[in-house]
């Protein structure tokens, strides 16, 4: 970083297609994307002009399916370069982009074709969507009645849908000369739909200008440079891997490379060695517990050191802020960057400048521990219906535990119950087919309503919680679970916490435990593994140290007085959690109600 800059500004284009054809012109024969090739099971790279080569194949094959400005056509893909290919051909015909997570449910794929009138949808392979496709009662009828062609990326067999084919079959052997259609900034770009806690998801209208302020607001927020890398790993279906890690990178002229997947990540991190890592705080617990972990095996001697590193690396980080004046401890940070940190940090490829993370609110124990250890981490915040990002840290003036300051032409003030109200050019048209919910939540001066509780200091915002999710105990106490949450989770025995307790009059928690670290716990405590000593008086005894030790600097009310213990994590396909990994607090509710009586009985 820091080094040159080729920005592309919106005074030179106004659209996103308009970005990408710019920056082949600049950059045509310089590395866009490195991917990992399965078939040669090597990494590749391709230039920009492979890539609009690619493109205007793709534009093609749209063109010959009688697609027209506005017509939607769906994309579930894991990321890779067909990615942007399937976007910028989709642009390059006015097309209106929704990406579908990979990992989302049948009934909700369903939802999403059907609510946008999708005509072509793009899938990796028939497992991703398997069931929607077996169902041939979606095909009957006005179910699905727009939809002119499923195109898959791995091969079909054992369908013969007329509606099915794969990609290869699909693209013509050479493309017509391309001829863009002319868009204008407040154009639809993409229709994006919120994986949503409760309810149906819902369409979030985003133009080209809407996602392009945001990313070239984002790329002058810090000095980017040409030859910086970004790593790729969170799904591009989500707003913001595809602002930060996808238009972002092609303002700037950056290269990305794509992660294989998460299990794969840190082998990955080593071998791209990224510069930029755009990532969610579920990264760095992981990162944090096992490194917890292991120093729980190893000496005093080594557990005092990384303590001594993490407490001087923190004293260099807030003299570098100008909040801390000089120490002599900070003498020994050449030696402890050499024994400790530099050693941690070369597991996330050595050559990391800046890890951007947003989604969900940093542990602030976490974001000390690594910003201590010399990583950068600048934390953000946003929405899908603002484009999405809203604010984020300025390296020279990094407040770790804030989401930082506003970006660019983004305007922030609270309302009502502190609740965080947005304005400016990066929030959404409204909700697709549902005007309703956006009168809900725009009002009548263009002010969108976030849903979260903040504070705003020296011009860095804070957030709170959500007005939604508020515990307001039998006392009248009022309690953010998701600070409880996360200071739980903290905890490496326990992969997902919920916090209950509305009109109640104590906080009790229902925890999930992987099944490894439910084995090792058990034989630990002296308590059998089996499913039955899960939730033993005993076992409850232990599980309620464990979460109360992480809930030391919180106040009385915050104890938790009864806990529930689950052996198999929640995941997606139960309904339990969306897409993005946010618990669905209603529909846990709901399935552990005989539960959560059973731990409030007698009181």
């Amino acid at each position: 970083m820091h080094k040159q800059q080729d920005y592309i500004t919106p005074v030179s284009v106004n659209n996103l297609s308009d970005l990408f054809y710019e920056r082949v012109k600049r950059s045509a024969n310089k590395v866009a994307y490195t991917y990992y090739d399965e078939t040669t099971e090597v990494w590749a790279d391709l230039t920009w002009d492979e890539i609009a080569r690619q493109v205007q194949l793709w534009h093609t094959a749209f063109r010959h399916e009688g697609l027209v400005k506005g017509d939607r056509v769906a994309i579930m893909m894991r990321n890779c370069p067909d990615w942007v290919i399937f976007d910028q051909a989709a642009y390059s015909l006015g097309l209106i982009v929704v990406p579908v997570y990979t990992n989302d449910r049948a009934e909700n794929i369903r939802y999403i074709l059907e609510n946008a009138n999708v005509k072509v949808f793009f899938i990796e392979d028939l497992n991703h969507c398997k069931e929607l496709i077996e169902n041939e009662d979606v095909f009957k009828g006005d179910r699905l009645k727009e939809l002119v062609r499923i195109v898959t990326h791995q091969p079909v067999e054992g369908f013969s849908n007329p509606l099915l084919v794969q990609v290869k079959n699909w693209l013509p052997s050479y493309s017509e000369t391309i001829e863009r259609i002319k868009l204008e900034p407040d154009d639809l770009a993409t229709v994006v739909y919120t994986s949503g806690t409760t309810g149906r998801p819902k369409g979030v209208m985003l133009s080209h200008h809407n996602i392009f302020i945001n990313a070239h607001s984002g790329a002058i927020f810090e000095r980017f440079d040409i030859d910086d890398v970004f790593l790729s790993f969170l799904p591009l279906s989500h707003m913001f891997e595809r602002t930060a890690g996808y238009y972002m990178p092609m303002v700037i002229g950056a290269k990305i490379a794509y992660a294989r997947s998460i299990d794969k990540l840190a082998e990955d991190l080593i071998t791209i060695k990224p510069t930029v890592f755009v990532t969610v705080p579920r990264i760095f617990e992981r990162v944090y517990n096992k490194i917890h972990d292991q120093l729980a095996k190893k000496s005093p001697v080594a557990q005092g050191l990384f303590k001594l590193a993490v407490n001087v690396g923190w004293h260099r980080f807030l003299l570098q802020q100008k909040r801390q004046s000089w120490h002599p401890k900070l003498l020994l940070w050449p030696l402890l960057n050499k024994l400790v940190a530099g050693k941690i940090l070369a597991k996330l490829g050595g050559n990391l400048q800046l890890a951007v993370s947003g989604g969900a609110p940093l542990a602030p124990e976490i974001a000390k521990t690594f910003i201590g250890l010399g990583l950068t981490i600048s934390q953000g915040y946003g929405l899908t219906e603002t484009s999405p990002i809203v604010s984020t840290n300025k390296l020279d003036n990094n407040e770790p535990f804030s989401v930082g300051q506003t970006m660019g032409g983004v305007d922030v003030k609270l309302g009502d119950n502190d609740e965080l109200l947005v304005k400016g050019p990066t929030v959404m048209q409204g909700y697709w087919n549902n005007e309703s919910a956006t009168k809900d939540v725009i009002d009548k001066d263009g002010w969108f309503h976030t849903g979260d509780i903040a504070k705003i200091e020296n011009n860095h915002i804070y957030i709170t919680g959500r007005i939604k999710e508020i515990i307001v105990l039998a006392n009248g106490e009022k309690v953010p679970p998701s600070d409880i949450e996360l200071a739980i989770n903290s905890d490496s025995l326990f992969e997902q916490v919920i916090i209950i307790g509305e009109a109640k009059p104590f906080l009790a928690a229902i925890v999930t435990i992987e099944y490894a670290n439910w084995e090792q716990f058990a034989k630990q405590n002296g308590i059998a593994t089996d499913e039955s000593s899960l939730n033993l008086a005993k076992t409850n005894e232990i599980i309620l140290k464990r979460i109360n030790d992480q809930l030391s600097e919180f106040p009385g009310y915050a104890k938790i007085i009864r806990s529930h213990v689950v052996l198999k994590p929640w995941d997606i396909e139960s309904g339990l959690i969306t897409p993005t990994l946010k618990l669905k607090r209603s529909k846990i509710f709901e399935k552990y109600e005989n539960e959560i009586k059973e731990m409030y009985r007698g009181h």
